[in-house]
């Protein structure tokens, strides 16, 4: 099974894995013969593979530099972005790889990693997907907004009836 046990808050203390990661490459010194192997090993990638991962499930008080520690023993990593700790995002992250083989293969080792004690989801991020989530939160706002007005409304007009009532 995969750990990571996160003892200290602002650091990792103890990491134990029965994985084996990616071998470590020096950035720049990428061969030919090396993509020629990685694309030979997974000659079609499902539509869905892009180097952009959506992780989940992440203790609140995962720093960014851990998140690296984590990630990027499976390539380079391009970027990391953590969710806001106030708000719906915190738990969540954006990994971004340089390579789209190497985010293949952290997802891959990494979904149902245990880090501090939670289980990570790591997914392939994809754009649609998010843009569908945000229409809909868009929606339900507007839907909220409709009911309020008519609710006032009705009230307002309950309201004029029951003074004018006995002139009708």
């Amino acid at each position: 099974s995969k750990y990571i046990y996160l003892t200290n808050k602002t650091s990792l203390t103890g990491i134990y894995q029965t994985i084996k990661p990616a071998a470590p490459q020096s950035a720049g010194t990428t061969t030919m013969s090396d993509f020629a192997t990685r694309k030979a090993s997974n000659a079609r990638l499902p539509p869905e593979v892009n180097r952009i991962l959506y992780v989940r499930n992440l203790p609140f008080k995962i720093t960014s530099e851990e998140l690296y520690d984590i990630f990027g023993k499976y390539g380079a990593v391009y970027q990391i972005r953590l969710g806001d700790r106030s708000r719906d995002t915190r738990g969540t992250a954006f990994v971004v790889y340089e390579d789209i083989y190497d985010a293949k293969a952290a997802v891959d080792h990494l979904s149902g990693f245990n880090v501090g004690g939670r289980y990570l989801i790591v997914l392939y991020y994809q754009p649609a997907k998010f843009q569908r989530r945000i229409d809909a939160e868009e929606k339900k706002k507007e839907l909220e907004e409709l009911r309020r007005q008519v609710k006032a409304k009705k009230a307002a007009i309950a309201a004029s009836e029951q003074k004018g009532g006995t002139d009708v």
